[in-house]
């Protein structure tokens, strides 16, 4: 960056992008102070080597806040939260839940729904399918069924994933 390219001559590209051309280092190094800006060495091992004129504040602003976005993206991927719900759960408490869920989901976490029946509930299964039908309904903006929902013991289980 400015005084540390130590080669004579170097391809030049402007600050909106142009292409100025092949130029003495120095000559390159006067154009960017002109404009109050630093020269940079983006290709060292082309020849010439290209420079382009950045501001350098804002280019490794840039660089740090598309690095701190993709370690965003891949932070939370295949981590699983699991909320369980009962076949009678209140109202509020299934929305307070469910909001908990979109939220998972818009961050990037797998979300499983578990709804648990606890003794003779197991024999009216359709008030936890009315409850697993309405949780994809609720989810279906945000995420998607991985997998059917399935049975595993007495439990009724649904991993969601981020559409």
């Amino acid at each position: 960056m400015n005084e540390h390219i130590r080669v004579a001559k170097v391809r030049l590209i402007g600050s909106t992008g142009e292409q100025i051309g092949v130029v003495d280092t120095v000559e390159a190094l006067r154009k960017a102070r002109e404009e109050n800006l630093d020269l940079l060495e983006i290709v060292p091992n082309a020849e010439p080597p290209v420079c382009k004129i950045i501001d350098y504040g804002k280019y490794r602003y840039e660089i740090q806040k598309r690095e701190k976005d993709a370690r965003k993206k891949h932070t939370h991927q295949g981590e699983v939260k699991e909320l369980r719900f009962r076949p009678a759960t209140d109202d509020h408490d299934y929305q307070f839940k469910m909001k908990h869920a979109f939220n998972f989901l818009k961050d990037g976490y797998k979300v499983k729904l578990v709804i648990v029946y606890k003794g003779r509930e197991i024999t009216n299964k359709e008030f936890g399918i009315e409850l697993a039908e309405r949780m994809v309904k609720d989810l279906d903006e945000v995420g998607k069924l991985d997998d059917q929902m399935k049975f595993e013991g007495r439990n009724m289980v649904m991993v969601f994933v981020k559409k």
